[in-house]
């Protein structure tokens, strides 16, 4: 896909799309993400971008979004003042202001993730401390994905994984609830082609 392409397909009214991926950023890689922030954010009109506002790639891809239109940029958290400090977006949704309990497509998409199967019934069920924690956060990442009754769901992903270890982590379970609803993504063996 080139950025022609994604564009043509994607920049249409209600078009969200997941910018994000690993903590950890190659040095070498680190102005890339900022730059595709910057190249998606100017060349697009419709398209709102969204992260889950962690360290690393999500913030490099919200810095450049935010360079040029901090309103095109919508952060999902896993709770409310999550690194509040470093946020660039202009529309923020806490998971403390979702009714989980009432999103059962999420809890369920969620649980998938063997890991936190058991934390996530524990955090919905209103446990919330420094275990169940981990739960919000693979919580938030099917919500960025699924969306809810009030958020709309993605429409494509864009992603920064580890191409050594690929699919791993919160970054691997995100992508894999995209595969699983049909959302279609990309990682940066095609998006390094579009800064070129």
């Amino acid at each position: 896909m080139t950025l022609t392409e994604f564009i043509s397909l994607h920049d249409k009214e209600n078009s969200v799309v997941l910018l994000e991926g690993k903590r950890n950023v190659r040095d070498e890689d680190k102005s890339k993400l900022t730059q595709l922030g910057k190249l998606l954010a100017s060349k697009t009109k419709n398209i709102i971008f969204r992260s889950g506002n962690a360290t690393g790639a999500d913030q490099f891809f919200s810095l450049g979004v935010a360079s040029v239109s901090y309103e095109k940029l919508q952060v999902i958290t896993p709770y409310t003042d999550h690194r509040k400090k470093t946020n660039q977006a202009y529309s923020t949704i806490s998971l403390d202001e979702i009714d989980i309990a009432a999103e059962q497509d999420v809890v369920l998409q969620s649980k998938l993730n063997k890991k936190t199967e058991t934390l996530i019934d524990k955090y919905v069920a209103g446990q919330k401390n420094q275990v169940t924690i981990k739960a919000a956060y693979i919580l938030r990442d099917t919500v960025k994905v699924l969306g809810t009754e009030k958020i709309s769901p993605a429409t494509f992903g864009i992603f920064y994984d580890d191409l050594e270890n690929p699919g791993t982590g919160g970054t691997g379970h995100t992508m894999n609830i995209c595969k699983q609803n049909g959302v279609d993504l990309i990682d940066q063996n095609v998006w390094f082609h579009w800064l070129q």
